[in-house]
């Protein structure tokens, strides 16, 4: 097995959840994660290593992603949507819950951005502060800082919804 090949089986679940959370779309989420890794494949000799290999995919990823709302936007004359997730182990045991996923969902996808997208990479992409901060180009203190205040507007999101 080469070393790509190993990439993929390691990290396709990563960016395929980090995807799906972006995209609350799990067919669309399945598309954008094939087409990272063939994007990931064509470019792997301009793969510096500054960061890890996790973290450029999911950047890859990601540009993928606004690609396509850009695209959307200009299909549908709409603005360029907006979708992220993260939590601890309350908000993790709701996302289990299907129902309590399927609200948070719709609280991220009103989530302004940095938020959503910092909430995803943590949570659905399992990245650590240190590479949110890297992807972003800031520090790993503004990573954690911006994680869990979207946490918190989930939680008060959630806690609204359930009263």
């Amino acid at each position: 097995m080469d070393e790509f090949e190993a990439a993929y089986r390691k990290y396709f679940d990563v960016v395929f959840r980090y995807l799906r959370g972006l995209t609350a779309n799990e067919s669309l989420a399945e598309e954008l994660t094939q087409e990272t890794f063939f994007r990931a494949m064509k470019a792997i000799r301009q793969y510096r290593g500054e960061s890890e290999l996790r973290v450029w995919l999911c950047s890859i990823a990601r540009n993928l992603w606004l690609t396509h709302c850009r695209k959307q936007k200009h299909l549908t004359g709409g603005e360029v949507p907006e979708t992220c997730p993260a939590p601890d182990a309350d908000l993790t045991d709701m996302i289990a819950d299907k129902e309590a996923a399927r609200r948070i969902h719709r609280v991220l996808h009103a989530m302004r951005e940095p938020y959503k997208e910092v909430f995803s990479l943590r949570v659905f992409g399992e990245l650590s502060f240190r590479e949110i901060g890297e992807l972003f180009e800031k520090s790993e203190h503004w990573a954690c800082v911006t994680f869990h205040r979207a946490k918190s507007m989930i939680q008060a999101e959630m806690k609204e919804g359930s009263e």
